[in-house]
């Protein structure tokens, strides 16, 4: 790692996840993997809700010291219902590992429902999403965040639009926009076989992986197919939240499902051109992605609809083309793959631009503030304690 750790990190850290961790591999996979190498990792995930006859914990590692919780519960339980259950399952867990006033981290303020009254060593709430604005989100949400905020020693944003959305909600609020793992995604600037579903697909290959949700602007991948009939269009990740039967459909149009974190960078070494045709909605105002360092590791043109996070800082420093309509889109792309080609200083920048960011940098920086307060939390014991006491 390129980041110094602390010496001592306190305690175990509970982290409450929207996300499965063996969905898609993203900000908490990266940060609890790297919290993971000093200390133990218990990854608490959303309920799942079987044909089951009774509640039931699910418990399994990922490695010696990240264990990942599933709490399965019957059909049929409401999420009043839920909340004692997932409770008990807590409690029964800190029994079982003899977990003791842990680090809660949060990526879900929902998670407050059956968390609020253990005794925490310290609170972080990692907003890596505005996932109020998220298709189906709960109406208590926002009742929770309110509540998560109050009792939170750190809050993270995970882009500045974010930060300036939260900043006056807490006095310790820190923007960490999303990171790079850049080794990781520099191999596909190599030659590398073409990943078998791709291999009788035809260049120019024009490239997206990620979740396809409501955050996908569908008219204008329809629009772009349509425009340019002899790009290949390659869509990478799971359809949730939206019909499938909505996608658009074209012969140069071509979804090929989840694919691991190791194997994208086969298939960004095999595009011509990547792309984030996100929507401009209430559930993207604020989004930060991920792909946009890890094309730009990969050495691939980019071009992105006017997502904030986006625009500044990587379309004002020339690194990512934006355009909002298909016939931009279809023209920046176009100026896109060839100043790849023949602008020998856009790749020096972007490497440039890449270097002062990192999972190791930001992870350890986020460390280094939990850990910082749990120095002040010692000091003042110690200051606190009369003379004479032990």
């Amino acid at each position: 790692m390129d980041a110094t750790p602390p010496h001592c990190l306190p305690t175990d850290l509970v982290c409450l996840s929207h996300l499965r961790w063996d969905f898609v591999y993203q900000r908490p996979q990266h940060l609890m993997t790297r919290f993971a190498e000093h200390r133990r990792v218990f990854f608490v995930e959303e309920p799942v809700f079987e044909a089951i006859p009774a509640p039931r914990m699910d418990v399994s590692r990922r490695s010696d010291t990240v264990v990942v919780v599933v709490p399965s519960l019957p059909w049929g339980t409401s999420p009043e219902e839920a909340i004692p259950i997932q409770k008990a399952m807590l409690e029964e867990l800190f029994e079982i590992y003899s977990v003791e006033r842990p680090t809660f981290w949060y990526y879900t303020a929902m998670a407050m429902a059956f968390t609020s009254d253990f005794d925490a060593h310290r609170v972080v709430y990692d907003c890596m999403d505005e996932l109020a604005a998220f298709k189906g989100a709960p109406p208590e949400h926002l009742a929770y965040e309110r509540d998560l905020i109050s009792r939170a020693d750190h809050v993270f944003t995970g882009g500045h639009s974010l930060y300036e959305a939260k900043k006056a909600l807490h006095p310790s609020v820190h923007p960490f926009p999303s990171s790079i793992d850049v080794d990781h995604f520099r191999a596909a600037r190599e030659a590398l076989p073409v990943p078998a579903d791709e291999r009788g697909i035809p260049g120019p290959r024009v490239g997206f992986y990620g979740v396809i949700d409501e955050r996908a602007d569908l008219d204008l991948i329809a629009g772009i197919a349509r425009l340019r009939r002899d790009w290949q269009l390659i869509m990478i990740g799971p359809v949730v939240k939206i019909d499938p039967d909505l996608l658009p459909r074209a012969d140069n149009i071509h979804y090929l499902g989840m694919k691991s974190y190791k194997d994208l960078p086969a298939h960004l070494a095999n595009w011509d051109l990547a792309i984030m045709p996100f929507a401009l909605n209430e559930s993207t105002q604020f989004i930060s992605p991920t792909k946009t360092p890890e094309y730009l590791a990969a050495g691939k043109p980019v071009v992105s609809t006017p997502i904030r996070d986006v625009v500044q800082p990587y379309g004002q420093e020339g690194l990512v083309r934006i355009a909002a309509t298909p016939e931009e889109f279809v023209r920046e792309a176009e100026r896109a793959m060839h100043e790849r080609k023949t602008d020998r200083d856009w790749l020096d920048r972007v490497d440039a631009f890449l270097s002062q960011s990192s999972w190791d940098l930001t992870w350890g920086r986020m460390a280094e503030l939990e850990m910082l307060g749990a120095i002040e939390d010692v000091s003042h014991r110690v200051l606190s304690t009369p003379s004479g006491a032990s």
